[in-house]
């Protein structure tokens, strides 16, 4: 099992976190936002988080909160920043939603890296990004040469997601305000094969036209029906979860399952974390990840 993290960001910095907040940068604003994962006590002083954010996030409800910006801080709604690695070169348009969430999760960016070096060893291939956001998989795919189907059920984040397409001058992208596994299920009876896929599933949500989605009932269903689309013989996946107490070996034992051709040497899988100027490690998400071919 290996723990992950992105080792090339320059514009994103987890500072601290503790008594279920964290401290984050983001370009040149500093966020705090909510944590479930953060359990353990903050290693700064509370003035010290008040003298670094720019904004914090205070939720309303379960599902809504607002922003509150620092006494005299003019930090705007919307702001750009940069990912640059050896492999990459993206832009992201972040903005401050009436959720928590702000448009990117930079921890993915371990996972870009793999889709990069995976799409850079075929010749344009087809990618397909499921639960897409706001298109970082997305990106990254397009980035590195791939025809990529991006599917969403949330309309908003299909249109941010082109926005950053757009920022990025990448080629077209094929858009779907869809149901993930309506669509994977389509897929397979046109006919259609993959050279990538990649999933990164909420805990729960409602589709575009009301299906509701629930992780643990589902995922068994969508994983089968995802190793009917992939190509066998240069086909890669990528599959992320962010879900309190879900087991990064629930991925490795449904990709193992589902997909019979998989090699014990071929599948990675794990943890995704940051850590913050104290070196204390935040887990971000568990993810299985694999490819048929050597994407070094």
């Amino acid at each position: 099992m290996m723990l992950l993290t992105p080792d090339a960001w320059q514009s994103y910095e987890l500072l601290d976190f503790g008594d279920f907040e964290k401290l984050e940068r983001f370009g040149e604003y500093v966020l705090i936002r909510p944590e479930p994962q953060a359990v353990v006590s903050k290693h700064l002083k509370a003035s010290e988080w008040q003298k670094r954010s720019s904004v914090a996030f205070l939720p309303k409800s379960a599902n809504s909160g607002e922003w509150v910006r620092s006494p005299g801080n003019k930090m705007p709604d919307r702001w750009q920043i940069t990912y640059q690695s050896q492999k990459l070169s993206l832009k992201f348009r972040l903005a401050l939603t009436g959720f928590k969430h702000i448009g990117i999760f930079p921890e993915q960016a371990a996972n870009w890296e793999f889709i990069a070096s995976c799409c850079g060893k075929l010749k344009k291939p087809k990618v397909l990004n499921l639960f897409a956001y706001t298109g970082g998989a997305t990106l990254a795919a397009a980035y590195a040469g791939a025809e990529v189907t991006h599917v969403d059920s949330v309309k908003q984040v299909v249109t941010w997601a082109n926005d950053n397409r757009e920022l990025n001058r990448l080629g077209e992208v094929r858009w779907m305000v869809e149901d993930a596994l309506r669509f994977a299920q389509r897929e397979v009876r046109r006919g259609n094969v993959y050279q990538g896929i990649i999933l990164d599933p909420p805990a729960y949500g409602i589709g575009a036209s009301g299906e509701r989605w629930k992780l643990e009932e589902k995922i068994n269903e969508l994983v089968e029906v995802l190793s009917q689309l992939l190509d066998p013989q240069q086909g890669f996946l990528v599959f992320n979860a962010y879900s309190m107490g879900f087991s990064p070996l629930i991925l490795e034992t449904l990709l193992s399952t589902h997909f019979r051709k998989l090699t014990p040497k071929q599948l990675e899988f794990g943890e995704l974390y940051f850590s913050d100027l104290a070196r204390r490690r935040l887990p971000m998400g568990v993810f299985a990840r694999f490819s048929f071919f050597n994407p070094a």
